[in-house]
Formats: C-alpha cells, sequence, structure tokens
C-alpha cells in the first residue's frame, strides 16, 4: 500500500550528497520517550531519522498535548526553522528507539551551497508536510471521530506503513491516546473504534501496535458512520 518510489529526503539524495551530509553531522541515538528537539527552542540544527519513529506535536495554551505528525526513517526533521528564521514550533518525541543525523544550522547551509540539487528535496519535504496538514484538516471537517480515526490509519498506512509479514500493514507505535491526539477525539472513542474493528476482522491491535488487515473494508465501514457517533 505504501509507493515504494523515492520520496522521503534520504532516498533523494546523490550518494555522494549523502556522503557529505554524514561528514556534516553526528548519528545519535535517542531512547523511547526522549525529545529530539523542543517546541519554543532556537532552530540551530536539523535531523535526518535514520532508523525509528517519533511523534510531532504541540501544546495549546490550556496545556495540552496536540499530535500534529508522525515521522519516520530517511525522513528531515525540523528544517522549517532554519530556513525561516524562527524557533522551534513542535516538539518531536521517540516512539521508541531512534536513530537520527544531527547536522549543525551552519554545516546543513553549507551543505545546500555545495549540493543545491539537494534543495528541491527539502522543498519536497515541506511540500509532503503541507499535504499532509491539508489532507489531516479536511479528514477532521464534518465527520464523527471514528470516521476520522479510520482516514487516519489509512492515510498513516499510506504514507508510512510497513506490510506485516502473514499479511496486513503495520502503522507506527502510537498509543491509543496518541491517536485520539491526532483525530481530535478521546481515548474512549478510540477505544471502542478499535473494539469494533477488530470484531469486525478490519484490524489487530496490541500495545503501541495497530494492523490494518482489510484497509478497503475499514474504508467501507467508517462510511456508514453518522457524524453524530463516537465523537
Amino acid at each position: 500500500m505504501r509507493d515504494t518510489s523515492p520520496t522521503t529526503f534520504w532516498d533523494g539524495l546523490e550518494q555522494q550528497a549523502r556522503q557529505s551530509l554524514l561528514r556534516g553531522g553526528r548519528l545519535r541515538r535517542y531512547r523511547s520517550g526522549e525529545h529530539l528537539c523542543y517546541q519554543g527552542e532556537p532552530a540551530d540544527h536539523v535531523l535526518v531519522l535514520r532508523e525509528g519513529w517519533v511523534k510531532v506535536w504541540m501544546t495549546d495554551p490550556d496545556g495540552h498535548e496536540c499530535v500534529i505528525a508522525v515521522r519516520g526513517p530517511d525522513e528531515l526533521l525540523g528544517e522549517a526553522g532554519p530556513l525561516t528564521g524562527t524557533a522551534r514550533t513542535a516538539t518531536a518525541t521517540a516512539l521508541h528507539a531512534v536513530t537520527a543525523l544531527s547536522v549543525p544550522l551552519a554545516r546543513f547551509n553549507a551543505f545546500l551551497g555545495e549540493h543545491p540539487d539537494a534543495w528541491p528535496k527539502v522543498f519536497g519535504s515541506l511540500n509532503r508536510r503541507l499535504h499532509q496538514s491539508d489532507t489531516r484538516i479536511m479528514a477532521l471537517g464534518g465527520r464523527g471521530g471514528a470516521a476520522r480515526l479510520a482516514l487516519f490509519l489509512l492515510r498513516l498506512a499510506a504514507d508510512s506503513g510497513r506490510p506485516r509479514p502473514g499479511g496486513g500493514i503495520s502503522i507506527p507505535p502510537l498509543s491509543q491516546a496518541e491517536l485520539g491526539g491526532c483525530v481530535d477525539a478521546s481515548r474512549e472513542t478510540v477505544a471502542r473504534a478499535l473494539r469494533e474493528w477488530r470484531s469486525l476482522g478490519l484490524v489487530e491491535t496490541g500495545w503501541r501496535r495497530t494492523t490494518l488487515l482489510d484497509p478497503e473494508g475499514l474504508r467501507a465501514h467508517a462510511e456508514t458512520y453518522d457524524p453524530r457517533e463516537f465523537t
């Protein structure tokens, strides 16, 4: 279900550019739950995720966490701040053990000067973020919480899913509370929806583990929801 064409930042780079970027940065390892960068801090470096998944989240004025995205291997992270000269707009937290290439801003700028062909890859990364954000906003409008969750899972499977041996598509390891934060739904709504979908054979779940067994069946089932249900 996942497009296997080179779409990530790292995949799009030539081998020489990759080696140059590796020389300009250093590989760092993060434990599950450790922050890679913080909302509001100076944007003095960029990261290229090499292994593992992170959640990107913001804190609203009331102090509530809102998950806005999930990023995975070979994706560029934290590039918007350095490019615009502004502070970080979100926090990135490791969902499990993560390895990332950390590149100081000055070295990243030098890399772009030496390898101008990398600029389209940076803009491509930003464009994908905007598209994913637009898709998420559209999915939130006029639908109940369960339908929003179904569409989010389908989108996440398409963007970041991994085929599971034996069938199904596994999505990044998000908890029920985090899934709720992604679609503006309560944890109870997420739990009820997943319980129903498990009984129908549409998904399989475990601790921080969700596998779509029948994506098209899930899409068709989500279209039957009344917008007033499972909000």
